[in-house]
């Protein structure tokens, strides 16, 4: 399963489950294995489908791409705030729970890193739309910690700062293979959010 962390299963209303099962196979191959690596054909064998019925949802590879990555980033994005608005801690512990929820992403055995990272680096010097989709990715998720941040009072250049260090967390823990890198992070970001005056 890919990433038990970004929880599955959560299909917008009436979608088609062809199409849903198309996308589960396509983002188990992409993320796992890297999208260039991973054919058509592959995603239909995954799928259980015809090449016909994956090319009547989906008319080329760039279009399942584009899609794979726009429904990660809703379920990657949703869960995040469900978890960090659970907690019942203060605001400014609040920003510092997105590093929790970072180590229990990186905890899980089939974490290579940031989706979108790691498309953009196949990708994105010849991809508008996978570039386009990192960037928008990357800048959904500034907007929320610097929400949080606002909330709790800290100015926005440390949110930006508190960002960068989550960001930096992903990619060495994805290097690293290790979950630690969110506790250091977590650590650093509670020493800038200390520093910070609360308005």
């Amino acid at each position: 399963m890919v990433l038990a962390h970004v929880r599955q299963g959560r299909p917008a209303m009436q979608e088609d489950p062809i199409r849903t099962r198309i996308l589960d196979a396509a983002e188990e191959l992409f993320y796992g294995q890297g999208i260039q690596a991973i054919g058509m054909d592959a995603v239909r064998t995954a799928a259980g489908v015809t090449l016909r019925r994956l090319y009547q949802q989906f008319p080329s590879k760039g279009a399942l791409v584009e899609e794979y990555l726009r429904r990660r980033d809703a379920r990657w994005l949703n869960d995040l705030k469900e978890y960090v608005e659970a907690a019942d801690v203060s605001p400014r512990e609040r920003v510092l729970v997105v590093f929790d929820w970072l180590h229990g992403w990186f905890e899980e055995p089939d974490f290579r890193g940031c989706a979108f990272i790691n498309s953009f680096g196949e990708l994105g010097a010849t991809s508008p739309e996978v570039t386009d989709a990192a960037r928008h990715h990357k800048e959904r998720f500034r907007h929320y910690v610097a929400d949080l941040a606002g909330r709790a009072g800290v100015p926005a250049d440390v949110a930006d700062q508190v960002v960068l260090l989550a960001e930096g967390a992903m990619t060495t823990a994805a290097i690293s293979g290790s979950p630690r890198p969110a506790a250091r992070a977590r650590a650093a970001a509670a020493t800038l959010l200390q520093g910070s005056r609360v308005a």
